[in-house]
């Protein structure tokens, strides 16, 4: 709990990955993905419950093999390739009710710590907040960022009277991480979405945002974890 408010976490993963197959529980670096982050959902100062939401029985057996709680699996209608990401999540939360705040934890997150949990949480009640999301630092400025016209033209993703030459001149721009969300449950069924005008965002280290979704970004992912089991 936090601040008497009490916290459910569900961690999302379905059968059918298409980038990486059977993705969520691949082996990376000694352990499935899903793993890393129900261990360091475990591990979270304020989180009353964790479970995953699969549409899968080998997820649902690894989830339980690693100490996570499946209480139920998800209807198909649930798990397609066009189900949009917030549907999941209002099913456990239906499933589940009596929770003052939902977080949706990614298991294409693994680089994502306890502290980092728990930190955006803090913000979001903190400053008071209907919802907060995890962002991170980019270094692509959307201000050197272009379309393409039909003739191969140059037109500016973003417009400005001054163009931005240097890169220390460019402003800071943040990009979503997919690492946490987190919203109060009675808005997020209301509103159906952790993202509205009137989210914060709570910035995590660019070397804990990775989010997996090809097999490049797993290879890349397990060489840095394989790195820092070296480096200690």
């Amino acid at each position: 709990m936090i601040n008497d408010s009490k916290v459910l976490a569900i961690i999302p993963a379905r059968g059918g990955s298409k980038g990486v197959l059977r993705k969520n529980i691949r082996e990376l670096s000694g352990k499935p993905l899903i793993a890393w982050t129900i261990e360091e959902a475990k591990k979270s100062l304020y989180i009353d419950r964790v479970i995953v939401s699969t549409d899968d029985e080998e997820i649902a057996e690894v989830a339980r093999e690693w100490g996570c709680e499946v209480p139920f699996l998800r209807p198909s209608e649930f798990a397609q390739d066009h189900t949009p990401g917030i549907d999941p999540v209002l099913h456990a939360m239906e499933m589940l009710p009596g929770y003052d705040y939902t977080m949706l934890l990614q298991p294409t997150s693994p680089l994502r710590i306890a502290e980092d949990i728990d930190a955006c949480l803090e913000h979001c009640v903190k400053q008071g907040a209907n919802a907060c999301v995890s962002v991170s630092l980019t270094d692509k400025s959307p201000y050197w960022m272009y379309h393409l016209s039909e003739t191969n033209g140059l037109l500016p993703v973003l417009h400005s009277e001054q163009p931005v030459l240097r890169r220390q001149d460019a402003p800071d721009v943040y990009v979503l991480n997919g690492a946490v969300y987190v919203a109060r449950s009675t808005w997020l069924q209301q509103t159906r979405t952790y993202l509205q005008a009137e989210t914060i965002g709570f910035v995590m280290p660019k070397e804990r945002s990775f989010d997996i979704d090809t097999q490049f970004d797993f290879t890349f992912v397990e060489t840095i974890m394989n790195e820092k089991k070296t480096t200690k």
